[in-house]
């Protein structure tokens, strides 16, 4: 577990909750006491500018890279009068350096194993295990097993051409 991980399971902590918080704000990472976050968050390059709003819900094996904001589409209003509810990232979520995850409304889900890429603008939900890349961001793939590449729609299968 990296220092940054250890800090953020403890930012709950009745006595070190403050400091905690402190130190993670020197990492320039802002995730409040009220983001739920499952088992095994990995975080890469400390996470340097990663920015997590309240209502986020976080799963088991999600991976966060450095500057990655998770919020809403409407700061500028009240958030008890915001229609936006919860960013939901399932689990084995991977969002890349970059990546913004804005809701607008409702209940945004990132569906498990999905992968958000660089500098990408998500604003709706996804189904599990696709690729989105893009500003905004658009669905380019399907995630398969670690072993084998994604597909992408469209695409020729080459194993069915040797076959």
């Amino acid at each position: 577990m990296s220092l940054v991980t250890a800090l953020i399971s403890r930012r709950r902590h009745r006595l070190l909750g403050r400091p905690v918080q402190e130190l993670l704000a020197l990492y320039g990472m802002e995730v409040p006491a009220a983001v739920e976050i499952g088992p095994g968050l990995t975080v890469f390059h400390r996470g340097f500018g990663t920015v997590l709003h309240p209502y986020t819900t976080l799963g088991a094996d999600v991976t966060l890279y450095n500057g990655v904001t998770i919020g809403r589409a409407d700061p500028w209003v009240p958030q008890e009068q915001s229609p936006m509810r919860r960013v939901v990232l399932e689990d084995g979520v991977v969002v890349c350096a970059g990546a913004k995850i804005i809701c607008k409304e409702g209940v945004l889900t990132v569906g498990a194993g999905t992968i958000v890429g660089a500098n990408a603008v998500l604003t709706r939900s996804t189904g599990p295990n696709e690729i989105w890349a893009g500003a905004p961001a658009r669905c380019l793939g399907i995630r398969r097993s670690a072993d084998r590449p994604p597909r992408v729609p469209g695409a020729a299968d080459s194993r069915s051409a040797t076959s």
